[in-house]
């Protein structure tokens, strides 16, 4: 953990009961937690540019180490210990202020985008790139729409997408989207309208989990585009 002062840090303490629960949809997130890749590092305020900083710093470290070892599925969340009562409006427009800081950091330090991904948000094949590697994004707030994202804390959740490639070489990363598909089905009653296998659809449409129109733009850029 990191960010704030062991007083500070209930939210990650939720986050991870949260990722424990037995209905909690995505089997990745359990399986990272269980072997102790899922790192939770606290922050203040999803509003504030704050931890914007150690943020960056966190997941250039994280790109670093997966490149020198590249075993199993890691995740790494930031947990914001406030605001608990946002919209999905309002903490969609909070989390890409957050992620526009962090690039724009990525960009003045000279770091190269992922080559293997696009920096066009509109673009079928778009990640973010932060420290050379791609990341896929993954919001969660208190008053999400989806049981699966309502988390007991604004949270971003960042899965490297060269994780996922892996899995596909594999041969299991379709029955593991099955099986959560499945699950959070389950537990909401209905499959979730956004979801879409990378290069059909922009992945930045489902950053926030909030459902959105064909018209939506992201209002994310990246300099390096």
């Amino acid at each position: 953990l990191g960010g704030l002062d062991p007083a500070h840090k209930k939210g990650a303490d939720k986050f991870r009961s949260f990722v424990s629960q037995r209905a909690f949809p995505c089997v990745g997130a359990k399986s990272a937690l269980a072997t102790g890749r899922l790192r939770l590092v606290s922050c203040w305020s999803i509003l504030s540019a704050w931890d914007d900083l150690q943020m960056h710093s966190e997941l250039v470290q994280w790109a670093n180490a997966y490149r020198q070892s590249g075993e199993g599925l890691r995740s790494l969340a930031f947990v914001f210990e406030a605001p608990d009562l946002l919209t999905e409006e309002a903490f969609e427009a909070a989390m890409w202020r957050r992620i526009q800081s962090i690039a724009d950091k990525d960009d003045w330090l000279g770091l190269p985008y992922d080559h293997r991904v696009s920096s066009d948000p509109t673009d079928p094949h778009f990640a973010l790139s932060i420290g050379g590697e791609a990341y896929f994004v993954v919001g969660l707030h208190p008053n999400a729409s989806r049981p699966a994202r309502r988390a007991p804390h604004p949270a971003l959740v960042f899965n490297l997408h060269d994780q996922f490639v892996e899995l596909r070489r594999q041969g299991t990363y379709d029955r593991m989207r099955a099986k959560i598909l499945d699950r959070d089905k389950a537990l909401s009653g209905d499959l979730n309208p956004m979801l879409a296998e990378h290069g059909e659809v922009s992945a930045a449409r489902q950053y926030s989990g909030r459902v959105v129109t064909d018209d939506w733009q992201c209002p994310y850029r990246d300099r390096r585009a």
